[in-house]
């Protein structure tokens, strides 16, 4: 909370993508509404020249998928962890083909979501179904099987496998033939499906961008290329809806402004659905057709980018509010006065000369 900083220090620093943008005193941020907004609100767009780009129009005419079409629903998720409601009552709808971002500072239950979602955590209450199939009990790799994929925030990959092992490793459970002895015969049962592999590999390389780096080691990656790479293995299990949890984490300023093409281009060439967990307003407002907002566990907005980063109770979550502080109608204390802003009674500390 940016209003915590703004009532406790009377210095600060700021940061945004690893650049000093602002250094001085802390009230004066409030007279920098450009640097505020831009990290937590603002939404900087994202270029859309996009190398390579699928037309929205070709979406299914390439890899089909029996899988494609299929809807995720959430329906009144609740998920306690002692006396700490994480999800209070959320409920989600992902139609085939459709990107939605999930948003909210840290703690506000978006991971926890995307936990209990793909199975690692099961709900106190409420259901979730893939393509019509109430799947709340199943395990996450049965989920899996059912047509959801996801990343995580820190992409855990062999680092002495070269990019193309990696991915051809990802598509194991797709082989048909799995026999050591046809493999060691040369038979033809296995030396065509190697070729099956090598091909689809291929395919997801070049649709990532990742054919310069296939004999690469991961290890040898930056984090922005290595979790390109994940998503090349969570694309190689041909998922019909994608869970990505904050792909722009740890990722270089120029990697992040490419992430936004490569998810589009992603999306029109598989088909799938997308869900992102996203803390760049500028990447997730240009790739997702709708934004759901999360605040202490609970729905405070959804609908299109541009409605739920102008609505009030999303600014106030970002930036602040003195409601847990002090009382709407109580006068804040010496040294304190209100920020101005809308959708909500922010505070910030005022230097006494």
């Amino acid at each position: 909370s940016v209003n915590v900083a703004l009532l406790l220090a009377e210095r600060a620093v700021f940061l945004e993508k690893g650049e000093v943008r602002f250094r001085g005193r802390t009230a004066d941020l409030l007279d920098r509404p450009d640097l505020l907004r831009s990290v937590f609100i603002g939404a900087r767009p994202t270029p859309a020249v996009d190398d390579g780009q699928v037309d929205d129009g070709q979406v299914h005419e390439g890899r089909e998928s029996a899988r494609h079409g299929v809807r995720l629903t959430c329906q009144g998720i609740v998920r306690r962890f002692g006396g700490l409601t994480a999800l209070d009552g959320v409920d989600l709808d992902v139609a085939p083909g459709r990107a939605v971002g999930i948003i909210g500072h840290n703690g506000a239950g978006k991971t926890t979501l995307f936990d209990v979602i793909s199975g690692f955590l099961a709900p106190d209450a409420g259901r979730v179904s893939v393509g019509g199939v109430d799947v709340t009990g199943a395990a996450p790799h049965r989920r899996a099987v059912a047509g959801l994929g996801r990343s995580f925030q820190e992409a855990r990959l062999f680092p002495s496998l070269t990019v193309a092992e990696t991915v051809a490793v990802a598509l194991e459970r797709h082989l048909p033939n799995r026999d050591t002895l046809a493999a060691a015969l040369a038979l033809p049962a296995s030396t065509v499906m190697e070729a099956a592999v090598a091909e689809r590999v291929d395919e997801l390389l070049a649709l990532l961008g990742l054919t310069g780096y296939r004999h690469h080691r991961t290890g040898d990656l930056s984090t922005g290329t290595r979790r390109v790479v994940e998503l090349a293995c969570v694309l190689a299990q041909d998922p019909a809806v994608l869970l990505l949890d904050e792909p722009s984490a740890g990722v270089a300023q120029r990697e992040t402004e490419a992430l936004a093409p490569l998810l589009r281009r992603v999306r029109a060439a598989t088909g799938c659905s997308l869900v992102i967990i996203e803390h760049d307003m500028g990447l997730i407002a240009s790739v997702c057709d709708e934004l759901v907002a999360l605040e202490f566990g609970s729905v405070i907005a959804r609908g299109t980018p541009a409605e739920v980063l102008a609505h009030p109770r999303v600014i106030s979550s970002y930036l602040g509010s003195d409601e847990t502080v002090f009382s709407g109608d109580t006068p804040g204390p010496p040294g304190i006065r209100r920020s101005g802003r809308s959708g909500g009674s922010s505070y910030a500390a005022v230097a006494a000369d």
